[in-house]
C-alpha cells in the first residue's frame, strides 16, 4: 500500500435538491442520525467539477453509528442542480447504486416494504449465492442492501452505513488500477458474464452484462476503520451496448451519486502512488491551503480527489479534527496520532451525542 492507510469508505456523496428534507427520509429509513459536520460555504477547489467558478453549497455529513460509512448531502445553493436526463441504466459509467449493510435480509425487506419504500423485486441470490434487493429514495438513487453480519453498535435500527458501490465502467482491468491497485479491493469473490436475475428489476438488468465483485484481502486500519468496517466495489460493464457517462453535462454536486470518498491516512504517499499509477489527484486541498487543514466548519482535515478512467470521482480525506461533544467544547484533534491504530471504541461511542432529529 505504498505508506498510505485505507481507513474505510467514509461516504457516498449524494446531491439534492433540499438538504432538510433528504437527510429526513436517510434519518427514517437508514437511520443516518449522527452529525458530524453541516456546513454553508463555497466549493472553491472543485473548480474542474463546477463549471470553473466556485458554487455556494450546504452540505452534512451524517453517519449511522451501528457501522458502516456516511453519507455527505450535499445541495446547491442559489443554483438549480440539474438532475441526469432520463434514467440511470446497468451499463452506464459512473455510481449505479449505493450499497448498504443490513443485519437480516428478510426484515428488512419487510421493514422497508412497511414503510412503503419503493422496492423493485423481492431479495434474490447475487452470483456468490447471497440474498440482497434494491430500494429506491424518493429521487431515484438506488441503493442496494446487502445482509452483513460485523457491527460496531446495536442500535436497533434495520440498516447500518454504506457498504461500498455498483459502479459502472467502459473497462474493466483498466478500472482495477483505481479500484484494485490503489483501493486495495485485489480479491476477486466473482467474474461473470452472462444475464443476472438479482439485476432484472434494475434499468439496463435484462441485458449482457459483465459483473467483478471486489473485497480486500487487508482488513482496514486507522482511527475510525472499527466503525466504517469493511466494504467492496462491484464492477459492472456493458460488453454489448455501452452506456454514457452519468454525469456528463453536469456538474459534481448535481442530483445523485456525486462521488465515493475514503477515509486514509498519509496523503502525501497516497498522492505519490496515484500519481505512479496514472491517476493523479485532480483536486488537492493540502496543495491549495499550503499544508494547512482545510476547515470544514466543525471538521477539519485535507481532501483531494481522483477521477477512474472514466471520469467517476473518488475522494480522499486525512481528517485532523471531528467534533465529539461539541457542547462541551470537546473537540478531537487525531492529526498527531498513529495511522494504524483504531481509537478506543467509547471515544467512537461519544458521536451518539451529536444525533439529530429532523
Amino acid at each position: 500500500m505504498k505508506g498510505y492507510v485505507i481507513c474505510g469508505i467514509q461516504q457516498v456523496g449524494i446531491g439534492v435538491k433540499n438538504l432538510g428534507e433528504a437527510w429526513k427520509w436517510y434519518i427514517d429509513q437508514f437511520g443516518m442520525d449522527c452529525r458530524i459536520f453541516e456546513d454553508e460555504a463555497e466549493a472553491k477547489l472543485m473548480l474542474p467539477y463546477t463549471g470553473g467558478q466556485p458554487r455556494s453549497r450546504h452540505a452534512a455529513l451524517a453517519l449511522n453509528l451501528q457501522s458502516g460509512g456516511g453519507f455527505e448531502i450535499w445541495q446547491y445553493k442559489g443554483r438549480d442542480p440539474l438532475p441526469i436526463n432520463g434514467e440511470i441504466r446497468l451499463g452506464d459509467l459512473g455510481i449505479i447504486a449505493c450499497k448498504m449493510k443490513v443485519k437480516n435480509i428478510d426484515e428488512a425487506y419487510s421493514f422497508y416494504r412497511g414503510n412503503g419504500v419503493t422496492l423493485p423485486a423481492e431479495p434474490a441470490d447475487d452470483p456468490s449465492g447471497a440474498k440482497s434487493f434494491f430500494v429506491k429514495d424518493p429521487y431515484g438513487n438506488i441503493f442496494q442492501m446487502v445482509g452483513r453480519n460485523a457491527w460496531f453498535m446495536n442500535e436497533n435500527k434495520v440498516s447500518g452505513g454504506s457498504y461500498g458501490a455498483i459502479i459502472g465502467v467502459s473497462d474493466i482491468e483498466k478500472a482495477r488500477i483505481v479500484y484494485s491497485d490503489i483501493l486495495g479491493y485485489d480479491e476477486v469473490a466473482y467474474d461473470m458474464r452472462g444475464i443476472f436475475p438479482d439485476l432484472a428489476t434494475i434499468p439496463g438488468g435484462s441485458e449482457e452484462l459483465r459483473r467483478v465483485l471486489l473485497r480486500r484481502l487487508q482488513p482496514v486500519a486507522g482511527p475510525f476503520s472499527r466503525i466504517f468496517g469493511t466494504s467492496e466495489i462491484e464492477l459492472i460493464s456493458s460488453p454489448v451496448k455501452p452506456g454514457r457517462k452519468i454525469f456528463e453535462g453536469r456538474f459534481w454536486g448535481d442530483l445523485g451519486f456525486i462521488h465515493l470518498c475514503f477515509d486514509i491516512r498519509n496523503m502525501d504517499e497516497l498522492k505519490a502512488w496515484c500519481s505512479e499509477k496514472g491517476f493523479p489527484f485532480t483536486v488537492d486541498s493540502k496543495k491549495s491551503h499550503e499544508g494547512n487543514s482545510f476547515d470544514m466548519g466543525e471538521a477539519a482535515g485535507h481532501f483531494s480527489y481522483l477521477a477512474d478512467p472514466d471520469g467517476t470521482l473518488i475522494e480522499f480525506v486525512e481528517t485532523h479534527r471531528i467534533p465529539l461533544l461539541k457542547k462541551l467544547g470537546w473537540y478531537l484533534n487525531i492529526k498527531e496520532r498513529d495511522p494504524y491504530k483504531p481509537l478506543p471504541n467509547w471515544m467512537v461511542k461519544t458521536l451518539k451525542f451529536s444525533r439529530v432529529k429532523l
